[in-house]
């Protein structure tokens, strides 16, 4: 008879019941990224149409609940990440070959209805669940590296954390390198060019949130409508996706750039790893398979590097969907990390956002004049 204290059960949209043994075996892992939020939202990323199922099972012997992801393909490596409020660790591993496990261990004081937990697909390689709320005891921000490469990231073991010795709140920033100006910015030819800036996140989706309670959505936001204002300034024509703090899916934003006849399209995002991760900083920039995609990353990499002081995380291919959906030379930077110390510090600060906004300009235009 099985024990009543444990239940297991498994949910999910139609798409997650497909019986994960019948597909065949992948050499990596379908998992592209993770994060879960300070308000209790799991988000995945997946490659293409891939299935996902979710289980649960109620804790036991001071141990807490359990709920897991499984899909199709093989971990990089088995690896684990300090939780924190109601989350005690999130490890990701192989139960069996072929098969990756993402699992989210909660606190022994965490109460979890199954019949509330619902996973859905939000699109074609999104997936949510919302976890139960616990009122002053919200969720640490947890994730590795950018949310599609966790490959990328460090490893990260469970240890043993204070809340009360987290930073709360970013300490001084950063001199720049260099102090820009919209006069430095380089001169194109007027009227020629079509730009397409996608401030990440937005509305209820506040994206990272790090040190000192700074979310991406607002960093993101401000840097982007300086961007687009010094681009205008040279006679670039420039479409947001988003001009205000409200919610876009992934989809419009790329169908926004394949459908105006733009040049470019860039991408704004800040990153964040863990609280207890102060000292992972660092500027990375993506494309997806795409030569000018790469020079347009460089470009604009090359151009922060020299302007701010951050540690270079380097130019890499990466699966994000509105690079990958994007048909023109598309660009995803992240600005830096919100829970790291360093980048904190500077993403906090006007002056700062400033410069970054007057670096990526002068990226964009360098790779429009050689381009």
């Amino acid at each position: 008879m099985p024990d009543r204290r444990m239940r297991r059960l498994l949910l999910g949209a139609a798409a997650a019941l497909s019986v994960l043994a019948a597909l065949p075996a992948r050499a990596f892992s379908a998992l592209a990224g993770w994060r879960v939020g300070t308000d209790g939202v799991v988000e995945l990323r997946t490659a293409d149409y891939t299935s996902v199922t979710a289980s649960y099972e109620a804790g036991s012997g001071g141990r807490g609940p359990r709920v897991w992801f499984d899909l199709p393909g093989s971990p990089s490596r088995p690896r684990g990440v300090l939780g924190g409020g109601p989350v005690r660790q999130v490890r990701i591993g192989q139960p069996q070959p072929g098969l990756t496990r993402l699992v989210i261990e909660f606190e022994p004081w965490v109460e979890i209805d199954p019949a509330r937990l619902k996973l859905e697909a939000v699109d074609r390689d999104t997936w949510r669940l919302q976890l139960p709320l616990y009122p002053g005891r919200p969720y640490l921000v947890l994730g590795e590296g950018s949310l599609e490469t966790p490959a990328a990231a460090p490893v990260l073991r469970p240890r043993s954390l204070d809340p009360t010795a987290l930073p709360t709140g970013p300490a001084a920033p950063r001199a720049p390198l260099r102090t820009l100006s919209p006069g430095d910015l380089p001169q194109v030819t007027r009227g020629r060019y079509r730009v397409v800036i996608d401030p990440g996140h937005g509305g209820p989706d506040p994206g990272a949130v790090g040190i000192g309670g700074t979310q991406e959505k607002d960093v993101v936001l401000e840097v982007c409508r300086q961007i687009r204002d010094l681009l205008q300034s040279r006679g670039v024509e420039v479409l947001m996706t988003r001009d205000a703090d409200i919610d876009v899916d992934l989809p419009p934003r790329a169908q926004l750039a394949n459908g105006t006849g733009a040049h470019v399209f860039v991408s704004v995002h800040a990153n964040a790893l863990n609280m207890s991760r102060p000292d992972v900083n660092g500027l990375e920039t993506f494309y997806f398979q795409s030569v000018q995609g790469k020079n347009l990353a460089s470009a604009i990499h090359n151009s922060i590097l020299g302007t701010v002081r951050r540690e270079d995380r380097g130019v890499r291919e990466g699966r994000f969907y509105v690079i990958r959906a994007t048909r023109v030379p598309a660009t995803l930077v992240e600005l830096g990390f919100l829970t790291g110390a360093d980048d904190a510090a500077d993403l906090a600060d006007p002056a700062h956002r400033r410069q970054l906004a007057l670096a990526v300009t002068a990226g964009i235009l360098e790779y429009l004049n050689q381009n």
